[in-house]
């Protein structure tokens, strides 16, 4: 049986960062989203609105994924890597055990649009050792078929009967991520496993057939069911971000910047953060 949208979830406007403007949408411990914690857009074509940037700060037990469709991001930790993307480019870091980054825009960037998710990490893997990686445009694999074109970020995809694989080997199997571009009109669907979770941020367009009016941007989409997912894009087209996820079904506890199993791991990440004890 084909999946169906189930649930919408309109993201919302708040400040991050260094007072950096966002889109957010949460989803710590939701049992539709797992292992998908949180989703931000960044947007802006005035500099004031995110030039602060994000500046040092912690993280532990989870990974981010950043995905620029617009403008840079140059990142730095405390592993020593330093990397930038920029116009369609990736970057992801699994924190483990602890890291300390900051991202910040490019001073060149006028203009800002992407995307930060969080994913969360399973319980054996949150105090592992924490890893960086950034991928290029030209390093990502395309589909293409009849009225769509996709971007494969992670992961193995089927999209309207055409395969491929993502770049971030990294991320897999737990999640994959896809950017998806649907032409006026045009219906496309998306392959997924039973059991997996999938959900779609509709940051471009219109999408058609949900509901008597459709969908608008700046909504994610919950969608239930073990087929695949037909999407159709509203006269305007639609870009979408994609992400199937096998669930955790882990307890998260979620403090800030640190995403544990426990309270007890929140309070004792707190704790060695404070004592200066966090990256031992």
């Amino acid at each position: 049986m084909p999946r169906q949208v189930t649930a919408l979830r309109r993201a919302q406007a708040t400040s991050d960062g260094a007072g950096v403007a966002i889109q957010r949408v949460a989803g710590f411990g939701d049992a539709a989203l797992d292992p998908l914690l949180m989703l931000d857009e960044l947007r802006s074509e005035h500099r004031e609105d995110f030039a602060a940037g994000f500046p040092p700060h912690p993280h532990r037990g989870m990974q981010t994924l950043t995905y620029m469709k617009h403008g840079g991001i140059a990142h730095e930790d405390s592993q020593g890597n330093r990397g930038e993307i920029r116009d369609g480019g990736l970057q992801w870091m699994s924190a483990g055990r602890g890291i300390i980054h900051a991202e910040m825009p490019t001073q060149d960037s006028a203009g800002l649009h992407g995307f930060q998710l969080w994913v969360n990490l399973p319980a054996a893997e949150k105090l592992g050792a924490p890893r960086y990686r950034d991928i290029e445009r030209a390093a990502l694999p395309r589909l293409a078929g009849e009225g769509f074109e996709a971007a494969l970020l992670a992961g193995d995809w089927c999209l309207g009967g055409v395969s491929g694989s993502g770049a971030l080997e990294e991320l897999s199997p737990q999640a994959s991520l896809a950017d998806l571009s649907l032409a006026p009109g045009a219906t496309v669907t998306v392959t997924s496993e039973a059991g997996e979770n999938v959900v779609a941020y509709l940051y471009e367009g219109e999408l058609a057939g949900i509901g008597p009016e459709g969908v608008s941007r700046g909504h994610l989409l919950v969608a239930a069911g073990d087929g695949g997912w037909p999407l159709e894009a509203g006269p305007a087209g639609a870009g979408l971000l994609v992400l199937r996820g096998r669930p955790l079904r882990e307890p998260v506890v979620h403090y800030g910047p640190f995403v544990m199993n426990t309270r007890e791991e929140i309070e004792q990440a707190l704790a060695q953060y404070r004592d200066g004890t966090f990256l031992d």
